[in-house]
């Protein structure tokens, strides 16, 4: 696919703000995915590529919460296994699915997974702890289903993480911010292997476009979370309400 400047300064500023997004509240890749497909790029290259920016910017922010010692290795470890598969598989199925399909199915996905993105968090303090056994059980299981729907589209993937292990595995909330991360990391990785060995990847527009998403994950991550995110939440809607209507007037 032949790609044009007008390309990278469509997707490169979206990138950027979708990773300061992504790393304070989740859900960048509502307006990651949506700026590749409006700039043009086909739908199974704009999965590819958009796996491409996202994961070099994830694992920026990841390293940040690694580095203040956020993660639960014991339950990190075997999600993030278990995260690998089940984003092989879900990256699989997009690729059997028609690109017309796949970029009709983000008008649907859009505001469903923004509904999710954009609830106010409330931290389940004073809540009675799961066993250990019954957190790494839910927060496991969590970790496979939710990569499946990583691999397959993504958008939301931290959001949906976040919920299960602070509301179902209880976790506290910077402990599920650490393995939210490394999970996503490890699903993402998958997803783009899957991606770039059937060469639905464009590298050129991926790599420049990862530039502007550690830039937005490393501001993002620096940030304090509640503070952050009542910034952010009023620009994500403006933003989503632009990609929607725009995604729309394309049909």
């Amino acid at each position: 696919m032949e790609i044009n400047i007008t390309t990278f300064l469509l997707v490169c500023p979206m990138v950027f703000l979708a990773g300061i997004i992504d790393s304070i509240a989740g859900g960048g890749g509502l307006i990651s995915l949506p700026a590749y497909m409006i700039a043009g790029v086909p739908p199974h290259y704009a999965l590819g590529t958009n796996k491409l920016s996202s994961c070099i910017g994830t694992a920026a922010s990841t390293a940040r919460y690694i580095k203040n010692k956020t993660v639960n290795y014991r339950i990190g470890t075997v999600s993030v296994i278990l995260a690998l598969g089940g984003s092989f598989l879900g990256a699989n199925l997009a690729l059997l699915v028609k690109e017309e399909i796949i970029k009709n199915l983000l008008l649907f996905v859009l505001p469903f997974t923004a509904f999710f993105v954009l609830r106010s968090r409330k931290t389940e303090e004073g809540r009675t702890p799961l066993s250990d056994r019954a957190t790494f059980i839910i927060a496991c299981t969590a970790s496979f289903f939710i990569a499946i729907y990583d691999g397959f589209y993504g958008p939301g993937t931290g959001t949906f993480l976040l919920l299960c292990y602070t509301a179902l595995a209880r976790m506290d909330i910077k402990t599920a911010s650490g393995n939210t991360k490394l999970v996503n990391l490890s699903s993402n990785i998958a997803a783009l292997i899957t991606f770039l060995l059937h060469g639905k990847l464009i590298l050129l527009l991926g790599l420049t476009a990862a530039v502007f998403s550690i830039a937005g994950h490393y501001i993002g991550s620096g940030l304090v979370l509640k503070k952050g995110y009542t910034i952010v939440k009023p620009i994500m809607i403006l933003v989503l309400a632009l990609l929607f209507v725009t995604l729309l007037l394309e049909r």
